[in-house]
């Protein structure tokens, strides 16, 4: 039996690979629409980031975050970020 190969995805924050199911998504939508996506398949570029806070605070620090997504992002998005990871431990 074939064993299947779990999808790896670089986190933003600590650059480390890890399973895409294991970490949060955000998205860029074409019309420039930023938002968090929980299911993994909104359309539009993506981005990863680990959940822990400190992760998002390096992402947030060194701008990697709206530097992936090729956008400004709004400190709206970062609190919702921070709460997705609250509410996750």
């Amino acid at each position: 039996m074939k064993v299947k190969k779990l999808p790896q995805r670089m986190c933003t924050g600590c650059m480390e690979m890890k399973p895409k199911k294991e970490l949060i998504r955000v998205v860029r939508s074409k019309e420039g629409e930023i938002s968090i996506d929980t299911s993994g398949k909104k359309p539009g570029r993506g981005a990863y980031i680990c959940k822990s806070a400190d992760c998002l605070e390096k992402a947030i620090k060194t701008k990697r975050l709206s530097r992936n997504l090729e956008v400004t992002i709004d400190n709206e998005i970062y609190d919702r970020l921070k709460e997705e990871i609250s509410n996750d431990k």
